[in-house]
């Protein structure tokens, strides 16, 4: 029977120095969804993400993905992770890059050409990488991301920089791979993002303070504007 948990997270714990990053979070993802990760800068998200990835050390608390402890090598080829600096090689070209990237997690150059088809790089591929803007540098990454047959997909503001259209067509393509039976975790501090996705989870000072659709946080805090529904939840939180 297919676990129908992607991702599950138990009472964790971050801390940086006497600092509590993440207090007591729980959370449970399911398979073959959008759930949007939001909420302001320093709240917190970036490191529920490098957790979930692995890469975070962590306090106490469990972070299962796809049945697996975060970051177990079994995973290795099952979770794409695109962290908010650029993960690519500034000295190889976009192509050179995410023939490397393909080589590592056995895709073809059909896969290539795709992912710079998905991610509106067609005709950039002999650029320079570290000739790119910021934004068009995020764009590889996700490129790099997308040429691997993930199941789980961890995109830390991978929207950051991009044009409105670039933006819509990302997001078009995140709802394709998750129909198709991806996982997506995407944060973001831009709350129209929230209607784009499945769920909701909102973050504020290291903790959760809501885990909903978006018509439920509509709903729950009579604002039919999601950013004045999170400054709702928050004040409520605070009181």
């Amino acid at each position: 029977m297919l676990n129908k948990t992607a991702v599950e997270i138990t009472d964790l714990h971050v801390t940086r120095g006497k600092h509590h990053v993440l207090t007591g979070f729980n959370l449970r993802v399911p398979n073959g969804s959008i759930t949007g990760i939001l909420g302001p800068s320093g709240c917190g998200k970036s490191t529920l993400i490098r957790a979930i990835a692995g890469v975070q050390v962590i306090r106490s608390g469990d972070v299962t993905v796809l049945g697996q402890s975060a970051g177990s090598a079994a995973n290795r080829e099952k979770v794409a992770y695109v962290t908010q600096a650029s993960s690519v090689y500034p000295d190889l070209t976009v192509e050179q890059n995410l023939r490397y990237f393909a080589r590592i997690s056995g895709a073809d150059h059909t896969a290539v050409a795709q992912a710079l088809h998905d991610v509106g790089l067609t005709g950039r591929e002999h650029d320079l990488t570290g000739n790119l803007s910021g934004g068009q540098r995020t764009r590889v990454s996700l490129a790099a991301a997308f040429v691997g047959d993930a199941e789980v997909y961890l995109l830390d503001e991978p929207t950051v920089g991009l044009d409105p259209v670039l933006r819509r067509d990302l997001w078009t393509l995140f709802t394709g791979l998750a129909q198709d039976g991806k996982t997506l975790l995407v944060s973001s501090h831009v709350m129209d993002e929230a209607a784009r996705c499945d769920r909701v989870v909102l973050m504020r000072e290291g903790q959760l303070i809501a885990d909903a659709t978006p018509d439920e946080l509509r709903k729950d805090t009579g604002q039919d504007d999601l950013e004045q529904a999170f400054l709702t939840l928050a004040e409520r939180d605070a009181s």
